[in-house]
């Protein structure tokens, strides 16, 4: 069973920072792949950052050179460090686990809203 439980959302003004972490629990939770999706309202769902259990980052273009992903493996915790955040980064931020693509495991979702 694996779990995720995201937190470090809130209320940042355009170009802004916020780090996102989740803490994640389960046996097999370091063999598998950890990304980030955000669903803004009205919007489709769209994988933000990905990472491999090795430690291979991947990235959406929109966020490309403003969002780190990375994991502490020993911890069991992965982040998202966003930075010059833009109105349009607002959404809800799930942290996810699994595979190509790691969708299999979902966290409840936390807030970020980007507004002045």
């Amino acid at each position: 069973q694996v779990q995720l439980v995201e937190s470090g959302g809130g209320l940042v003004q355009p170009g802004g920072s916020l780090r996102l972490s989740c803490a994640a629990s389960g046996d097999i939770i370091r063999l598998l792949n950890m990304g980030w999706y955000r669903q803004a309202p009205g919007k489709e769902r769209e994988l933000v950052a990905t990472i491999t259990s090795g430690g291979r980052t991947n990235y959406a273009d929109s966020v490309k050179g403003r969002f780190t992903i990375s994991r502490d493996n020993t911890k069991n915790l992965m982040y998202l460090q966003m930075n010059s955040l833009k109105p349009e980064d607002t959404a809800v931020y799930y942290c996810t686990a699994g595979w190509s693509p790691p969708s299999a495991y979902w966290g409840q979702g936390t807030q970020v809203t980007v507004s002045s």
